[in-house]
């Protein structure tokens, strides 16, 4: 019997298969797709490493009539089990992209292949910086007043992580995929931006863990406010002249290198169009030379005709005979 799943850890593979089988199967419109997840539970740890679409569906109208095709999965698994025999069902995955009524339904279907299955919802198309993966399991929750057990979905932690072979496969996908066209200084900048925006999130999130544990709404973690601190402590101190003065010198390079960059790009395409519109005037007036030369003179019909009469009267003065003297 597999340990109670704790955390999850997708492999990026996964992430590319599920995007692949979302575009190919409901991509522009409103519907997810289903497919199950192979991998191994060490120690409550659930290491996803594969996985397969599956053929499903499920009626607008009414959430609690679906259709999962439970004979593809497992023809599907008993052939992936031929390539890999460590790799099992841990679970299934929904592109969501939040938990539907029908999810815990499908979460028993699975119970027929692993006793604890987890529930991956990834987001194909991710609004927010994060990780782009939520997984779930499912507990029983027992009612006080009437003693009823239900199941309901819990949240566990989930990460990525790839293995080398997994990192170079995807350093070399992202070489080409990345537009050429844009320069590394704008790559650079949008990083940057990416990054600054992150942190926002973050000390927003440190700033509200802060107000809650003002309030009394929630104990303080001295361990999280030591690490708060720390964080305070590491970042530099901009008050100070030289820092100030470093910061301003650097932001101006910067600003000088954009400046000139984008002048010397309108030069060149100035000096490109000025080029181009002298080779078309050029390429015009050999065009209008050539129009205006003359064709050959042709040989005159009347020419050609007293021509042909000689020569039929010379013909016909050969046949006459011939007057002696």
């Amino acid at each position: 019997m597999s340990t109670f799943p704790t955390s999850t850890i997708v492999h990026p593979t996964v992430l590319l298969s599920v995007v692949d089988h979302y575009n190919r199967v409901a991509k522009d419109t409103n519907k997810r797709v289903v497919g199950a997840l192979l991998g191994s539970n060490n120690k409550g740890v659930v290491d996803v490493s594969n996985c397969y679409g599956l053929p499903f569906e499920e009626d607008d109208t009414n959430p609690n009539i679906w259709f999962l095709d439970h004979n593809f999965h497992e023809n599907m698994f008993a052939m992936f089990k031929k390539i890999n025999a460590r790799e099992n069902v841990v679970g299934w995955y929904s592109t969501g992209p939040k938990i539907r009524p029908a999810d815990q339904d499908i979460n028993e279907l699975f119970r027929r292949y692993t006793p604890n299955p987890v529930m991956v919802i990834i987001d194909v198309a991710p609004k927010e910086l994060g990780i782009p993966t939520k997984s779930y399991v499912t507990v029983e929750e027992i009612n006080k007043d009437t003693s009823e057990s239900t199941m309901r979905f819990q949240h566990i932690p989930s990460s990525i992580d790839a293995v080398e072979a997994e990192e170079i496969c995807i350093e070399h996908l992202l070489r080409d995929v990345k537009d050429s066209s844009i320069s590394s200084l704008t790559t650079q900048i949008t990083d940057k931006k990416i990054s600054l925006k992150h942190l926002l999130t973050n000390l927003q999130e440190m700033q509200h863990y802060l107000k809650l544990v003002c309030d009394g709404t929630l104990p303080p973690n001295h361990q999280i406010i030591g690490y708060i601190q720390d964080i305070i402590n590491l970042s530099p101190n901009l008050n100070a002249n030289e820092i100030s003065k470093s910061f301003a010198v650097q932001n101006n390079d910067t600003m000088s290198v954009i400046y000139l960059s984008s002048m010397i790009r309108s030069i060149i395409a100035l000096h490109n169009l000025i080029i181009n519109k002298t080779a078309n005037r050029e390429a015009e007036k050999k065009a209008d030379i050539i129009n205006s030369t003359p064709p050959a003179s042709a040989a005159s019909p009347n020419g050609a005709d007293k021509g042909k009469e000689k020569e039929q009267n010379a013909f016909n003065g050969a046949d006459k005979p011939s007057k002696q003297a």
